[in-house]
């Protein structure tokens, strides 16, 4: 297990606060509330970032290859916990289950998946950023 933590550990720690942060309750009157649809922003930050970790974990253990293969989990990844925490909070009685909210969590790990991808693509050219 400490194996598995030390070589995904952005991605671990990133899947933890998200869990921990789509279980707990949250107030009545949360700041930036009447922002529109701030609760779908933060659904999308969240999984964009954890596709990022993932990314970022891949990138540290240089790995050259299988880059479309790792970009199909992390998306499927990201789909599935969006799925998770959506069932799981409509079970907790004190959160609430929007699909939404997983569209939101999708389209969040679909968009970091395709920028990591370029950014990837244009590391391997050369084409650092001055």
């Amino acid at each position: 297990m400490r194996r598995l933590f030390k070589k995904w550990k952005w991605l671990m720690s990133a899947s933890f606060v998200i869990i921990v942060a789509s279980l707990i309750p949250i107030p009545d009157n949360p700041p930036l509330g009447d922002v529109p649809l701030m609760d779908k922003w933060v659904h999308f930050v969240m999984y964009g970032g954890l596709v990022f970790a993932a990314w970022l974990d891949w990138w540290l253990q240089k790995n050259k290859s299988r880059t479309c293969l790792f970009a199909l989990v992390i998306c499927l990844y990201s789909a599935l916990l969006g799925g998770l925490m959506e069932i799981l909070q409509g079970m907790t009685g004190y959160r609430s289950s929007e699909w939404l909210d997983f569209y939101a969590d999708v389209v969040g790990a679909v968009l970091a998946t395709v920028i990591s991808v370029v950014v990837l693509h244009l590391l391997r050219r050369g084409c650092r950023p001055s």
